[in-house]
């Protein structure tokens, strides 16, 4: 079992530390380990988390941090990045419960959000899955290096606060 709180600053470094361990796989299929969550620094995370706006968003299973997730707002439209789950701990509903939390964190703090977005690598399909599953769709695809092609995601959100908005009721 684990629990969902908002971060707070004296999180940083384990935050890092998850992140960093969670991307390692991912930099291994794109054959690149400079991508930015491993080299994001704890100046960058500490920073974040002293931000009054900030929402960062933990899961906690006993003393330990097994998931986090970032969130900002453009406009109308929320951003989520950074979700990581411990390697060891994945499968087991923990980036779900993240997705879905931040998703409800943010509408409570911004009730006029029209959608989300999220990217995620090309080669990624386990977290394509998991964000179609939670009512993302692809928008588009961008290629950032021969190596490394970005599927950009977005879930619209009704006016109510209550999901997805489904093609038919838009008519």
């Amino acid at each position: 079992m684990f629990d969902i709180h908002q971060a707070v600053p004296a999180d940083a470094g384990e935050i890092l530390t998850l992140q960093r361990a969670a991307f390692v796989d991912e930099a291994q299929a794109y054959g690149d380990p400079f991508i930015l969550p491993l080299t994001e620094g704890l100046a960058r995370v500490e920073k974040l988390l002293g931000q009054e706006d900030a929402l960062l968003l933990k899961a906690v299973a006993g003393h330990r941090i097994v998931g986090v997730v970032r969130a900002s707002v453009t406009g109308t439209t929320g951003v989520v990045g950074r979700l990581a789950v411990a390697p060891d701990l994945r499968r087991r509903g923990i980036a779900r419960a993240l997705l879905v939390r931040v998703e409800e964190e943010l509408r409570a703090r911004r009730p006029e959000l029209g959608a989300l977005t999220l990217f995620t690598g090309a080669q990624s399909p386990d977290n394509q899955r998991l964000y179609r599953l939670l009512g993302y769709a692809e928008t588009h695809r961008e290629r950032l290096a021969d190596h490394l092609v970005m599927v950009h995601m977005r879930k619209e959100l009704d006016g109510a606060g209550g999901g997805v908005v489904r093609p038919e009721a838009a008519v």
